[in-house]
């Protein structure tokens, strides 16, 4: 007789079918038939809508050194505005100064719309122009952004989950600091109701109703700035000439704007309508020029978020 043959060491383990069969050979009568009862196996499928998660992108640009600095800004500034108040006495009204600043001593609210009166010139601007004209471009320059693409992240879907990230910061920016010069101003000076410059005095409603009317009508404004930015980083790979770009731009219109020769088709400039809300501290407001800035900030906004969308969709990213 001849001795049985001992299994060879990388013989296939027997398949294993479900429904209790145990374990069987593949060469078996009917396992076969079996498996291809079962069906192949479910392929993972890619979804597109779980890249780039909301919460990785804030958590990035939270940790970044240029959010901590601004920030430190914001919270230094009005603190140096009403120590230099308090050093140099208050403001005299015979130099020619604004309203607001005669009144800037005059209690937590006239310091707030002070310190927003001061900002949102420029310093605003440049911090809105950073944070929407960084986002796209800094991936570039870092030569990250064609992995992020190849992971692969959706075009669109990346360039929502930065704008949406970006324009959350810029808007946090334009509420943080009259609230935060509210305080300061509260602990200098007061907690005094605002006196309009206008003429009158509001109550302590009134006045938190006419610095929230002041904080969001400039955050609507700043949507143009953040949409000029967002369409220059997706256009250049150098984060500062998107920042430097836009606010070059703003402080043209700005320029243009004061030549009251170029009635009235300065009034289709994109700040033309940027200190209206000055129309919010006149006893009875006047909302005209609010709505009428809001209307052009949307179109502006559109237009160049729409061409920041259609550019980059068709853009060759090889940096």
């Amino acid at each position: 007789m001849s001795e049985p043959r001992a299994p060879r060491p990388n013989s296939p383990e027997p398949a294993a079918l479900p429904g209790g069969a145990g374990l069987q050979a593949a060469t078996r009568r009917g396992v076969h038939e079996r498996l291809s009862a079962i069906g192949p196996p479910a392929a993972t499928s890619f979804r597109p809508g779980r890249t780039l998660a909301l919460r990785v992108e804030f958590r990035r640009q939270l940790k970044r050194r240029r959010t901590l600095w601004t920030f430190g800004l914001l919270v230094a500034l009005p603190i140096i505005m009403a120590l230099a108040f308090k050093v140099g006495g208050s403001p005299s009204n015979d130099n020619g100064g604004s309203a607001l600043l005669n009144l800037a001593t005059d209690g937590a609210g006239n310091f707030a719309l002070f310190a927003e009166f001061a900002a949102i010139g420029f310093l605003l601007v440049v911090l809105v122009a950073m944070f929407c004209g960084d986002t796209v471009a800094s991936e570039a320059s870092w030569s990250s952004l064609r992995y992020l693409l190849a992971l692969p992240v959706p075009r669109g879907r990346l360039l929502r989950q930065k704008l949406i990230v970006a324009i959350c910061f810029s808007t946090v920016v334009n509420l943080f600091l009259p609230a935060w010069a509210y305080l300061v101003g509260g602990v200098f000076f007061g907690w005094a109701p605002a006196r309009s410059p206008f003429g009158g005095t509001f109550s302590y409603p009134e006045t938190a109703q006419r610095v929230i009317i002041v904080a969001v009508y400039a955050s609507v404004q700043a949507l143009i700035v953040a949409g000029l930015a967002f369409l220059l980083s997706v256009l250049t790979d150098a984060p500062l000439a998107a920042v430097g770009g836009a606010v070059f731009l703003v402080v043209v219109s700005n320029i243009l704007d004061s030549i009251t020769a170029l009635d009235p088709y300065r009034q289709a400039l994109p700040t033309h309508f940027q200190y209206s809300w000055l129309d919010a501290l006149t006893p009875s407001i006047s909302w005209g020029d609010m709505t009428r800035g809001t209307a052009l900030a949307a179109i502006y906004t559109a237009v160049f978020l729409t061409a920041a969308w259609i550019r980059f969709s068709r853009k060759d990213i090889t940096s």
